[in-house]
């Protein structure tokens, strides 16, 4: 009996998805993700440059964002920094988590919507980091930052991938999963409340905000068509096709 209910909330919670990604990798194979393969080689690509004596200076200058940064700086290294894997953790973590989570946003959601969620998750962890520094370390409910924290470099693509993961569970009702992404960011601040930690959090806010918004554009949307439908006649000649 265990069994078939594991079996059955497996299906709910991950068989549309798994019968997307299924199909799009059976039909196309590698060509189904080319984002995913860019952004793993520019990921390795950055890994690889930025360990070398004349190589660390020029990542640092186009990819990597501090909160001590102009804002216009800031902004202007920001898509890269996507691509940036932090110096001080295994790259082949950071390269299965892209390869993982990109590949199934693109095939799911589409290339610009996956280049778009990145985007916006990261952008947002860059500018809580601002933000948090700014408010100082004693302000309510833990939401500032050390001064020092202005000069520690942002994370990388693990924003990106976590609100990636968010934006792809909201996308097909995975909540159970989507719950336990949300969970492990906050017990991960809780266990070690540095700025990588909380920009993952700014980064699950924004994409949360995101799909509000969007399921109020859908609601909104839905709700007009229904009215239209609703004061249409059976029969009649507003409920007749228009010759084309």
């Amino acid at each position: 009996m265990g069994e078939v209910r594991l079996s059955a909330f497996a299906r709910r919670e991950w068989g549309p998805l798994h019968r997307t990604v299924r199909t799009a990798l059976v039909t196309d194979k590698w060509r189904a993700v080319p984002l995913t393969l860019t952004a793993v080689c520019l990921t390795a690509l950055f890994q690889v440059v930025q360990h070398q004596s004349w190589g660390y200076g020029p990542v640092q200058e186009i990819g990597a964002v501090r909160a001590e940064d102009p804002l216009w700086l800031a902004l202007l290294r920001t898509p890269l920094s996507l691509f940036v894997p932090a110096l001080d953790l295994p790259v082949w973590g950071a390269l299965a988590q892209i390869l993982l989570v990109f590949g199934i946003a693109e095939i799911t959601v589409g290339r610009a919507r996956t280049l778009a969620v990145a985007y916006l998750a990261t952008l947002a962890g860059t500018m809580y980091a601002r933000i948090g520094v700014a408010l100082g370390p004693d302000a309510f409910a833990g939401l500032g930052l050390p001064a020092s924290d202005a000069r520690v470099v942002d994370t990388g693509p693990s924003a990106a991938v976590v609100g990636l993961a968010v934006f792809v569970c909201w996308r097909y009702r995975a909540w159970f999963t989507a719950g336990l992404v949300i969970a492990a960011m906050v017990v991960e601040v809780i266990v070690k409340p540095n700025l990588a930690g909380k920009e993952h959090l700014a980064a699950i806010a924004a994409v949360l905000a995101l799909c509000a918004a969007l399921s109020v554009k859908r609601r909104t949307a839905d709700g007009a068509a229904e009215g239209l439908s609703g004061r249409r006649r059976p029969g009649g000649s507003a409920g007749r096709a228009r010759p084309r």
